[in-house]
């Protein structure tokens, strides 16, 4: 169990906050400038979630409740964005989006999946 669990979970959510925001908001900020740019950034970033999320959360059950939220949140949000008027529905984004939560998933299998406890273990 993580030392400081609360925090990494409250980053967590932090995270997702952004996630959310960038994905309503009518001009997000665009890093990469290169066609298709944005899937590449979709993916990213929900690998980034899922990675963090499934670091926080060990059992295989707590693991896939992670990755199933996750790409409903990508798909979700793309269906909200379709609603938007000023923002589109894009299904390749979905796709970027469920892949980049596997990615993470996959990630947190390696030892970058225990990136939180080498950390705690180097602030004792």
């Amino acid at each position: 169990m993580l030392k400081h669990h609360r925090v990494w979970a409250g980053a967590g959510w932090l995270l997702i906050a952004l996630v959310v925001t960038f994905s309503l908001i009518p001009h997000p900020p665009e890093p990469l400038s290169f066609d298709n740019a944005d899937k590449l950034e979709h993916l990213l970033a929900y690998a980034v979630l899922s990675l963090w999320l499934n670091q926080l959360y060990l059992s295989a059950l707590s693991r896939a409740l992670v990755v199933v939220a996750l790409v409903g949140l990508g798909v979700g949000l793309e269906f909200v964005q379709g609603w938007t008027g000023y923002r589109m529905f894009d299904a390749l984004d979905m796709l970027a989006n469920s892949l980049g939560v596997l990615t993470g998933w996959l990630l947190a299998l390696t030892p970058l999946g225990h990136t939180f406890t080498y950390i705690e273990r180097r602030l004792r």
